[in-house]
């Protein structure tokens, strides 16, 4: 059968490119990229791809890793194959053989040209907070938590400071492998609603920790430990001994990339819905 899309081949020869959405529960998971012993998302989701292609070896290319216990909404992947099905067969069938707490969103065929992490415009994501003398039971790992109440206003101020092209070395982890330290920051946006204190960011591209690193500064001025300005002296000092301890992976949220519209790619999938404001 062939792909029902308009970018699919009008005859099955050679291989063809297929681009995913995937959503996950990534508290069991040592993060999305492929290691020895198997316990990666991205392991998870090749292992099933080979069986539901009865055995084809199929290699994923990501928009974004995401790190141990770190939740994705809509990881976007693609990769090459010589399997021919129809789009909502690559979502039944591979879901098939997923865990529980992984599954694939929406399926779509793809020009060669196009590429999960290379063609992506933004990333997003969003990480959640529940401020509470209680710690969170229903949702244990899908949030950070923090037992004081915290101003959201002045973290909200202090978050607006970090807008535009900067050198976020002083949020970035000793391990991170990026070629630099200067990304741009789009958005970075706080929303609360009871005890659940929401932060939505989007940028070019983002650090390793960089977004738990800016979370663990914002708690502290949210604490009243630090004012909302002091995070421009963070910023400026591109150090990362100069900011706060890395917060918790657990209300960590991949929301996904962004993309040009003539690629015909969805933005948001239901899990989107599960998250609070």
């Amino acid at each position: 059968m062939n792909p029902t899309s308009a970018f699919a081949d009008t005859e099955p020869t050679g291989s063809q490119r297929i681009a995913l959405g995937v959503a996950y529960q990534g508290s069991a998971y040592f993060g999305w990229q492929s290691q020895a012993d198997g316990n990666t998302v991205q392991d998870k989701l090749q292992l099933a791809l080979g069986q539901f292609t009865a055995g084809e070896s199929i290699g994923t290319v990501c928009a974004g890793r995401t790190d141990s216990g770190v939740h994705g909404l809509m990881q976007v992947v693609h990769f090459d194959s010589h399997t021919y099905r129809d789009e909502a067969s690559w979502v039944r069938g591979t879901n098939r053989y997923l865990p529980k707490d992984i599954a694939v969103q929406w399926a779509r065929v793809v020009p060669k040209t196009f590429h999960a992490r290379g063609s992506a415009l933004t990333r997003r994501y969003a990480y959640i907070v529940m401020a509470d003398g209680v710690r969170p039971c229903l949702d244990v790992d899908r949030v950070g938590w923090i037992h004081h109440p915290l101003q959201t206003a002045h973290m909200a101020t202090a978050a607006q400071y970090l807008l535009g092209e900067h050198d976020f070395s002083s949020f970035r982890a000793a391990q991170c492998q990026s070629p630099s330290p200067v990304k741009t920051l789009l958005r970075a946006d706080l929303t609360h609603m009871g005890a659940y204190i929401r932060l939505d960011v989007e940028g070019n591209a983002f650090l390793h920790h960089m977004i738990r690193n800016i979370m663990g500064c914002l708690i502290d001025i949210g604490l009243g430990r630090r004012s909302p300005e002091w995070i421009q002296e963070v910023l400026a000092a591109r150090n990362r001994n100069a900011a706060s301890p890395t917060f918790s992976p657990s209300g960590l949220y991949f929301l996904g990339p962004t993309y040009d519209a003539h690629w015909g790619l969805p933005e948001r999938t239901p899990a989107f819905d599960s998250l609070p404001l």
